[in-house]
């Protein structure tokens, strides 16, 4: 994913004085402009003028998006008194593996992709400073992110094929009363919103493997994997009303592809029967509208409630 580059016409906070360039005048921190031109890479200046007309260049950590600048001042350490950089593996509730292991389609390379949820002690939740929505951690071989349950909800009822593969995955490592509970509950996720989000996923491994093959004449096979796995299990969800995550059955074709097997033909030609059996499966399916809002939000209360320290 390319970094953010600030749109011209954004206004902009200095963060640091400033010296206007052959000039003795200068900008004190604080001033606000609007970005004018914007580089191609944040390795660059961007040119921002002020209300006078007068422009100058600045890189991007000397500035700050004026709307964001009291959110950014908040991430700073020392800015309110909360325990900066705290442990938030205590608060863990659900903790699980998903990727080629738990689909079944493991070989002697794959790392390990842990995933999990955790619910942060209320001083968090009502401090100015929020605990973060997502937190990851990386080490050789294993790769762990895990949400915050606000977030983490609210990425369920939208039927997010990543999250909902979490609660429907067949290795948890790690469970508490409020996590057992979460997993007991997974059905309430599950709605024809399945349709819309999965058929969403599946343009965009389409629109990265035509990308690709338009740049260097080839797909990349993690991506091709990923559309099929994802049209199996969208079928699989408004048939049966499950998450489909170990494709063990389909391991050999899906391997296959990995294998770089396939042309893109023969890998489009299967996504689009694939497809056609999806829409079929959409206009079949007993799942409801709309995923139980209110059962969700009941769940979000109590964790909080929960985590209120006496």
């Amino acid at each position: 994913m390319s970094a953010f580059i600030i749109p011209p016409g954004s206004q902009v906070v200095l963060k640091y004085s400033k010296r206007i360039r052959g000039s003795s005048e200068e900008r004190p921190a604080g001033s606000v402009a609007k970005v004018v031109e914007s580089p191609e890479s944040n390795r660059y200046a961007y040119t921002i003028e002020f209300a006078d007309g007068t422009r100058i260049r600045a890189k991007i950590g000397e500035l700050a998006i004026r709307r964001r600048e009291v959110a950014e001042e908040l991430r700073a350490p020392g800015e309110i008194r909360v325990t900066p950089g705290e442990d938030l593996r205590p608060y863990i509730i659900y903790r699980v593996e998903v990727g080629s292991r738990a689909f079944g389609l493991a070989t002697e390379e794959s790392d390990e992709d842990i995933r999990g949820v955790y619910v942060p002690p209320a001083r968090m939740t009502w401090s100015l400073r929020k605990p973060p929505e997502q937190w990851e951690s990386s080490s050789e071989g294993r790769d762990e992110v895990y949400w915050e349950i606000e977030k983490f909800l609210m990425l369920a009822v939208q039927a997010n094929p990543n999250i909902l593969e979490i609660l429907w995955t067949p290795i948890v490592i790690s469970t508490t009363a409020l996590g057992e509970e979460l997993r007991a509950m997974r059905r309430a996720f599950l709605s024809k919103h399945i349709y819309k989000t999965y058929s969403g996923y599946v343009l965009s491994q389409f629109r990265r493997m035509r990308g690709n093959l338009g740049r260097t004449g080839t797909y990349r096979a993690k991506h091709a994997v990923h559309l099929i796995r994802l049209l199996l299990s969208g079928i699989h969800a408004l048939r049966t009303g499950e998450i489909l995550v170990d494709v063990g059955e389909h391991r050999e074709e899906l391997l296959s592809i990995r294998r770089n097997e396939r042309t893109f033909d023969q890998i489009e030609a299967r996504a689009l029967e694939l497809d056609r059996i999806f829409q079929d499966a959409f206009g079949r399916t007993s799942l409801p509208d709309r995923p139980d809002y209110e059962r969700a939000n009941e769940f979000l209360i109590r964790a909080r409630r929960a985590m209120v320290e006496p």
